[in-house]
């Protein structure tokens, strides 16, 4: 028997630039950090902090993930950061995270009730322990597979299944403690 051998280019993927990499992923990065609940008026700063990690370890990418989970698994950690550092206090408001987020042309009642909506999420979502809001984030607005997540936080697979098993659990019931209207 003949032993096989991968080619040089099979076995490695096509290395990525940073600009490639911040074009196909800033929105998501983005939309992750504050659906981890960083606050309105840190989101940029804490995006930037996410590229930074990015950029400086860049070389050490190798391709085990997709480009986005693997930034993903940087903005829930960046996140992590921020909500440690900048704890909000018990008097200060939560602030809503859907303004500025209407689409072009989009109708006031649209736009409001697209507001309201996220401004619920974003009250369930603090509700939630961290590492059962990094998974829902991840999976249920991010549609991240359980896998990818896995990679992306660096848990193990059974780990990201009970998580998101838990925290589905508590998206029924803050539901159906609220009618099931929201």
């Amino acid at each position: 028997m003949h032993a096989r051998t991968l080619s040089p280019a099979l076995s490695r993927p096509e290395p990525i630039d940073f600009d490639t990499l911040y074009d196909q992923t800033a929105e998501l990065a983005f939309r992750v950090l504050g659906g981890m609940g960083v606050r309105a008026d840190e989101l940029d700063d804490a995006l930037q902090d996410v590229f930074v990690v990015a950029h400086r370890r860049l070389p050490e990418f190798r391709g085990d993930s997709k480009p986005s989970t693997w930034v993903s698994g940087i903005a829930v950690r960046v996140a992590h950061d921020y909500r440690r550092r900048h704890s909000r206090k018990p008097s200060e408001p939560l602030e809503p995270h859907a303004q500025g987020l209407v689409a072009p042309g989009e109708l006031p009642d649209t736009s409001l009730i697209r507001a309201q909506a996220l401004d619920s999420v974003q009250t369930f979502l603090e509700q939630l322990p961290a590492p059962q809001r990094e998974v829902f984030v991840l999976a249920e607005l991010e549609q991240q597979s359980a896998p990818e997540i896995a990679l992306s936080l660096q848990v193990p697979l059974n780990t990201i299944y009970s998580r998101l098993r838990l925290a589905r659990a508590h998206f029924e019931d803050w539901v159906q403690a609220r009618g099931g209207e929201e």
